[in-house]
């Protein structure tokens, strides 16, 4: 039996952290509109918010290895809870203009980035260091990341509702805490936690080679490239929903941010659902058809819902079913990813998709306001969810994704060797599975978000 302390404290910190964000994710839109009553600003603070995490994925691989990912995931969270504290007090002081709110938030998406890295690429490190299974682990990591979503959605819908935006952001900020300090004091004694011995001494260029590590080996993988195309566009259609859409079809249609609370809540009851169901289940039948039936059904239809009808219960109806497809994504990704990627390589590799699947997201927001303020909230949502479905089409179309049934036969071990290339992978038909968070609704990093 091995040690499972570390690994039960990465999860808890990290459902604490997704709870947290979640909080953001409906409060921050909801204080933008109700401070400036604008569609557009909504919009700009998102792109503000986004354009960070992605810098942060496509430069910070290498730091997360030099400093350490116990280390990196502690200081990651401080510095959130930092800048997600200072919005409601400078508001309270009465001194928040509306570009420290965009600098605010710009620097808690630069700093949250390294942090959710840091924690899942440790998730193989420590499933092994608790004698449990990569499948299983990964499973249980993706399944309560979004039983959190779902608690912390929830629960800002109502203090949204009876304390104010305000508040919430100030209970996010404390989830921050918590969550430091359940990687400082619970994640001791795993070696991948801890900075690794510099293969070359510290510069410029070492610094170029290690990231460049990353990258050839994500372009080099026809799949791996093939999943960040396809998240790359769902995460950015997904940001446009939640950090826009959703809260002006909830303020204009719905009744209020408690609906927005609900209706996120209830996509994360069914990605916790479709999640654990994988787990049990799902990983039996092949892996290919499992994940296109479920990433055309996660997204697209919601979008739909909500530009042909102004009730609540369609759509929460629409969301439940869209989480429980979108919950078994990410135990197929995440799987899929750890296998075909050695562990020197996994922080800087995991950088890369991170970035890639969140290009889009800057834009997808700021889009999102644009075409709401355009076209209307109507031909946005028709607009957006558009482009939601065409990417989802993808496994149906790029002959790489074939190679989705491949599954490792031995688990991806590192190369002999400081700086030697990864060892060869040994393929084998067996249905198998790529990393949690490749994008919001459907596989948070990469990582489908919420």
């Amino acid at each position: 039996m091995g040690n499972r302390t570390p690994l039960a404290a990465t999860l808890a910190a990290n459902s604490i952290s997704t709870a947290g964000t979640s909080l953001t994710l409906i409060g921050v839109p909801w204080f933008v509109l109700e401070t400036t009553g604008s569609a557009g600003r909504a919009g700009v603070v998102a792109f503000c918010a986004t354009l960070p995490i992605v810098v942060a994925a496509l430069i910070g691989g290498p730091v997360i290895d030099r400093f350490g990912r116990r280390r990196t995931a502690v200081v990651s969270d401080a510095v959130c809870a930092a800048a997600i504290a200072a919005i409601p007090l400078l508001h309270f002081a009465g001194v928040l203009d509306f570009w420290m709110l965009c600098a605010l938030m710009a620097l808690n998406g630069f700093a949250h980035t390294p942090g959710n890295t840091a924690r899942y690429v440790l998730i193989p490190d420590l499933a092994e260091h608790a004698g449990t299974t990569l499948p299983r682990a990964a499973s249980l990591f993706d399944a309560v990341s979004r039983g959190a979503r779902m608690v912390g959605a929830a629960l800002a819908g109502v203090l949204i509702a009876f304390a104010g935006a305000e508040t919430v952001l100030l209970l996010d900020a404390a989830t921050f805490g918590l969550s430091a300090l359940l990687i400082a004091a619970g994640v001791r004694g795993v070696r991948a936690a801890e900075p690794r011995k510099a293969e070359a001494p510290v510069s410029l260029r070492a610094y170029g080679t290690e990231l460049r590590e990353g990258y050839a080996h994500l372009l080099g993988n026809r799949l791996l490239l093939a999943v960040v195309v396809m998240v790359m566009f769902m995460n950015g259609t997904d940001q446009g929903w939640y950090a826009v859409l959703l809260p002006v079809h909830a303020e204009a249609e719905l009744g209020g941010a408690t609906h927005i609370g609900l209706l996120t809540a209830l996509f994360g009851a069914g990605g916790l659902t479709g999640a654990l169901l994988y787990g049990a289940v799902g990983h039996r039948f092949p892996r290919r058809a499992v994940f296109t039936v479920c990433v055309i059904l996660c997204g697209a239809p919601r979008f739909l819902v909500a530009a042909v009808t102004g009730t609540t219960l369609p759509l929460a109806v629409t969301m439940l079913l869209g989480g429980i497809a979108g919950g078994v994504l990410n135990p197929i990704l995440t799987t899929v990813i750890y296998e075909r990627v050695p562990d020197r390589l996994r922080s800087r590799v995991s950088g890369a998709l991170t970035a890639g699947c969140e290009f889009a997201m800057p834009v997808g927001g700021l889009a999102a306001g644009l075409l709401v303020e355009g076209a209307g909230a109507t031909g946005a949502l028709l607009a957006m969810g558009g482009v939601y479905f065409l990417a989802t089409l993808s496994p149906l179309v790029f002959p790489s994704w074939r190679t989705l049934d491949d599954k490792v036969a031995e688990p991806v071990q590192d190369a002999p060797g400081a700086g030697a290339e990864p060892v060869p992978q040994a393929q084998a038909e067996v249905p198998g599975q790529v990393p949690p968070g490749v994008s919001s609704s459907a596989p948070s990093r990469p990582t489908p978000g919420p």
